[in-house]
């Protein structure tokens, strides 16, 4: 069983906005997740800010509360929202997770993160929305892709796929990209871009 945390070294959140700090793993049989801590270390000290485990999430640190949240129903993805970022918020956050294997051992791993908190000029920004190593659907099934961005109205969307050699393939001119039935053909790797003016 190989276990390794994925995330990103560093991460830039504008003010007022939400951000998401990821951190995933490939879920491993007979690996049974025990507890998730996230902890930060920034200019007003150090702490956990919240906590996973058996009896369900814990916010141990007040000036998160009500904002911080981990997905519910996504195994292994154990990525940190934060909403409604403070300039404070900027400090280095590191995710840590323990497992218990079949012969009841701890396994623990952990990844950090820096966050920067920058105040936006124009509002002209990208939300990226990272679905980590990446997302594996059965063929015939249905689903889309969807792109936003924030910024000063008209914003353009358009999708691309990349082809070999670094070559992009325009696919289509919206915010969304949606397959009614997924033959194994579409796998790639797609990317969205928005303009303003």
């Amino acid at each position: 069983a190989f276990l390794e945390l994925s995330g990103r070294s560093e991460i830039k959140g504008v003010w007022k906005d939400s951000v998401t700090l990821p951190c995933a793993y490939v879920p491993v049989e007979d690996l049974v997740q025990q507890t998730l801590t996230w902890t930060v270390v920034h200019d007003k000290g150090s702490g956990a800010i919240i906590r996973r485990d058996d009896s369900g999430d814990q916010v141990l640190l007040s000036e998160y509360r009500n904002r911080v949240s981990i997905p519910k129903d996504a195994p292994g993805n154990v990525s940190l929202l934060i909403l409604s970022l403070e300039i404070s918020d900027k400090g280095t956050y590191t995710c840590q997770v323990t497992w218990r294997d079949s012969n009841n051992s701890l396994i623990a791993k952990e990844i950090t993160t820096s966050l920067e908190v920058v105040k936006a000029k124009n509002r002209k920004r990208m939300i990226t929305k990272d679905w980590g190593p990446g997302l594996t659907l059965p063929a015939g099934a249905s689903t889309s892709l969807s792109c936003e961005a924030g910024g000063s109205p008209p914003i353009s969307y358009r999708w691309f796929r990349r082809g070999p050699a670094g070559t992009a393939e325009l696919l289509s001119s919206g915010a969304e990209l949606a397959w009614p039935s997924l033959r194994p053909s579409d796998s790639g790797t797609y990317f969205c871009e928005a303009h303003n003016r």
